[in-house]
């Protein structure tokens, strides 16, 4: 039996920066697998755009499910993308839960084995980034320890993969990491500066709170963050404390 926080200390002994954004959805699922009581794991990325993406699974159950859960536009990944509260289900068969999405529960029954299925938002403030999908062949609830620990979990990964995607090593500029939409030029910081300073008043938060709100604005977006800035600074985007 996994010890207690194991996914945790997993997912803290990743070094920054040592993958990319595919390799390190693949090791927190890992993880979640080998220190959860669960039979596979997938993270898809949901965001303000059509591009939604599985970026890993563990299994062809694991894929499987994302897909139904894409096509039929409902199931526990969507109910918590939507919400941006964990879903658990702990019986397929016997839960009040799976009303609210007949035809996907009726899809997994007939073409697959999954009994249990736990959904866990990767969370930044308001903003979901992604959601952290888990199934398992038997029926059953996580213990209070694993859920605890899949909770803690999900708050480190979704801070990995925020960060992965907006601070690309500035060694790298010639890379395709560095190229990728998210990246910010090093002559644009002030910009940068000027408009955590604008949503800092709007939102009555810290410096650093305000930053990571443009952050996550402009990954959910898939925009710079240079560009989600000068909107800022020209007045064209307000920030509002319900903003998702």
């Amino acid at each position: 039996m996994a010890e207690s926080g194991a996914v945790t200390r997993a997912l803290l002994a990743i070094p920054p920066g040592s993958s990319d954004d595919r390799e390190l959805a693949g090791r927190i699922c890992r993880a979640c697998v080998e220190g959860l009581d669960v039979d596979g794991a997938a993270i898809s990325l949901l965001t303000a755009t059509v591009s939604r993406e599985t970026l890993w699974a563990s299994d062809a159950t694991a894929e499987r499910l994302e897909d139904l859960q894409f096509s039929l536009n409902e199931g526990a990944c969507m109910q918590a993308a939507a919400t941006g509260a964990p879903v658990s289900v702990p019986d397929m068969h016997h839960s009040t839960e799976v009303a609210r999405w007949p035809i996907f529960a009726a899809a997994v029954a007939e073409q697959t084995n999954v009994r249990a299925l736990f959904a866990l938002p990767l969370q930044w403030g308001v903003t979901n980034l992604g959601v952290l999908d888990m199934y398992r062949n038997t029926a059953g609830g996580l213990s209070q320890t694993h859920w605890r620990d899949a909770l803690s979990a999900v708050d480190v990964a979704a801070l990995m993969m925020l960060g992965l995607r907006i601070d690309p090593n500035p060694a790298d500029s010639d890379s395709d990491a560095a190229a990728g939409w998210l990246d910010h030029s090093r002559g644009s910081r002030a910009e940068v500066h000027q408009a955590t300073g604008m949503v800092l008043a709007q939102l009555s938060i810290s410096a650093t709170e305000a930053l990571a709100r443009l952050r996550a604005y402009a990954f959910v977006e898939q925009r710079l963050l240079v560009d989600v800035s000068r909107d800022v600074v020209n007045r064209a985007l307000v920030f509002t404390q319900d903003m998702r």
